[in-house]
C-alpha cells in the first residue's frame, strides 16, 4: 500500500495542542505494530520534499509504503476493532490521504 499523507497544521480532538503530524504519529505507531503482528511490514516512510514530475492539487507531506502478506490480511486489519479505537488520532491529524493498492511488477 502506498500512503500519501497530508497533515492538518493543528490536530483536532482528542489531540488538541498537537500538530496534525504528531496526532497521526500516535495512530501510525499502533497501526504499524498491528500490521507487523499480522505478517506485514513497513517498507519505508519519509517526508515529501518536492514534486519532480507530474501534477496534483494536493501538496502531500509524507509517504509511507506498507506491505501486507495478502489482500485478505489487509482486509482483516481494516475491520479490526483496534483500528477503530486508534482511528481517532488518524482523523485528528489528517487533512487528506490517498491510499493506493499496488503489487510487485512480477505479479502482474
Amino acid at each position: 500500500m502506498v500512503n500519501l499523507l497530508k497533515f492538518k497544521a493543528c490536530a483536532d480532538a482528542p489531540d488538541v495542542g498537537m500538530s496534525g503530524m504528531e496526532a497521526y504519529a500516535k495512530y501510525a505507531k499502533a497501526m504499524v505494530a498491528m500490521v507487523e503482528g499480522g505478517g506485514g511490514r513497513m517498507i519505508w516512510s519519509g517526508r515529501v520534499t518536492g514534486m519532480v514530475l507530474g501534477e496534483s492539487d494536493v501538496d502531500f507531506d509524507m509517504i509511507a509504503l506498507m506491505e501486507y502478506p495478502s489482500r485478505q490480511a489487509f482486509a482483516q486489519v481494516v475491520v479490526d476493532a483496534r483500528v477503530q479505537e486508534i482511528g481517532v488520532h488518524r482523523a485528528a491529524g489528517l487533512e487528506g490521504q490517498w491510499l493506493i493498492a499496488a503489487s510487485t511488477a512480477d505479479s502482474l
